[in-house]
């Protein structure tokens, strides 16, 4: 166990600066801001897409958008398979490698089915990037900034999805109003602008490979394999000699005694480790269920329902992500201090009110200004709770023994409930109409508001070990 001398000392260093564990944070968050960027750019290229492949039917528009999630589910699983073995940053390196090779392959698709398998192969790649950013930059965090070098990940994936939404509107910019669907199909619009939104993926891909090759491996997965003296090296860069001192000793605390070498997927559900898991996939799926990603992968949808033409659909999308990278900032400055419960419980409330309220416009008829404005504060209240929250909790309340697969467990629920969420949007649009869907998850946000007053613990300020000890033991 850490011992007080040991925990003023971790403290005491969380104070002083740690640039270098903000330098290799921000590189390892180079895979959030692909994970954002690839994730969205289907947003912008499907009214041009969906009419060059002749896309007709709810299930056809659904599987391409949703496709890419059958890949982050098989991805998210790797990671938690192969990341406990091959460790953290090799499997970083085959992410941005397959970032950049999917990308090109999307551009230069020449039927739907071989899009469809670049974009589940791109999936894999975001599946990686999701499970093993966070995790690593969790990982090398020193507690007290913790929170905010993992929400720098979710800042990054914010950031990405801006650039392609500000790249896809750019590439279409000079579209016609009012343009037909045969216009758009037999122009340079449908035919080779779609091709570049994707096909530009491959430029931050490149970046992120360069990256990756100079950044350590995790000293807690370093230790955990029995590297000891490389992961005190690690951490005598971050914080210097009497922090790596008190820090390896607090990682061996929690591997003692421990089978570390061979970790399997049954150890997640020892009656010890259940609880954890649970609250793990819980705050997960809810991430998913609560409906924003329809807004990002349907905007075409939602926004012509409220009255808007294809050209200002996509310039109401670049807003979205200003609003996004704006509200992601603020939960960078408040996730230390303010703790992850207050803010976790905020984002539940807000949204539930807000898509109470979007459900009652839709179904008055009101259309125009409200509507833009409603969508924004939802981005909004989001960007600034669950969205980079519940990144920061899943990397930190699993135990060090079982970290690589408890988060592939939760991600690839994630994933699971994303594809589910994306997948049905379209039919159950059809169904309930645009007021109905959003009232629907009205209800799952409040229903996440209880669960999350009832169940999750704060966080905040505890080392990894602390975490683990209190979550766990």
């Amino acid at each position: 166990m850490i011992t007080v001398a040991q925990s003023e000392t971790l403290r005491l260093k969380d104070d002083s600066g740690f640039g270098y564990v903000w330098l290799i944070a921000v590189v390892a968050a180079m895979g959030g801001l692909l994970f954002g960027w690839d994730w969205v750019v289907i947003g912008g290229a499907k009214p041009f897409f969906q009419r060059y492949f002749q896309l007709t039917s709810e299930a056809q528009i659904g599987w391409a958008n949703s496709c890419a999630l059958i890949g982050c589910f098989f991805g998210a699983i790797f990671a938690g398979a192969l990341s406990d073995k091959l460790g953290r940053k090799r499997l970083l390196i085959v992410a941005a490698l397959l970032f950049a090779v999917t990308s090109l392959g999307n551009a230069l698709a020449t039927s739907f089915t071989i899009f469809i398998t670049w974009r589940i192969f791109g999936g894999v790649a975001i599946g990686l990037a999701s499970n093993l950013s966070p995790m690593y930059i969790a990982e090398v965090a020193p507690a007290q900034m913790r929170g905010k070098l993992v929400a720098i990940n979710q800042l990054t994936v914010v950031i990405g999805i801006l650039l392609a939404q500000y790249l896809n509107w750019f590439l279409v910019r000079n579209l016609p109003s009012g343009a037909t669907d045969d216009f758009i199909r037999n122009s340079w619009f449908g035919q080779q602008g779609w091709r570049w939104m994707f096909g530009l993926t491959a430029v931050p891909s490149s970046l992120f490979f360069v990256g990756m090759l100079f950044v350590p491996e995790s000293p807690r997965w370093l230790a955990k394999n029995g590297k000891t003296n490389s992961a005190r090296a690690v951490l005598v860069k971050i914080g210097g000699e009497n922090y790596a001192s008190a820090a390896t000793a607090e990682i061996q605390s929690t591997l003692a005694g421990e089978e570390i070498q061979r970790v399997r997927f049954a150890d997640l559900f020892e009656p010890k480790m259940r609880k954890v898991i649970v609250l793990g996939v819980v705050l997960a799926v809810f991430q998913q269920w609560c409906g924003i990603n329809v807004i990002f992968n349907y905007a075409e949808e939602i926004f012509r329902a409220a009255g808007y033409d294809i050209s200002t659909v996509l310039k109401n999308i670049a807003w979205t992500g200003s609003v996004n990278l704006i509200f992601t900032f603020a939960a960078l400055g408040i996730v230390d201090r303010g703790g992850r419960r207050p803010l976790m419980l905020f984002g539940s409330a807000a949204l539930a009110v807000i898509y109470l309220a979007l459900g009652f416009c839709y179904f008055s008829g009101v259309k125009g200004l409200p509507m833009l404005l409603l969508v924004l504060a939802a981005i909004g209240s989001y960007a600034m709770s669950l969205a980079p929250v519940v990144w920061v909790v899943i990397s930190e309340i699993f135990p060090n023994r079982i970290r690589g697969a408890a988060m592939a467990v939760a991600v690839s629920s994630l994933w699971i409930a994303c594809f589910l969420l994306t997948f049905s949007f379209p039919v159950l649009n059809k169904i309930l109409g645009s007021a109905g869907i959003f009232w629907l998850y009205a209800g799952i946000c409040a229903a996440g508001f209880v669960f999350i007053k009832f169940k999750l613990p704060e966080t905040k300020g505890k080392t990894l070990e602390q975490i683990e000890r209190e979550l766990v033991d």
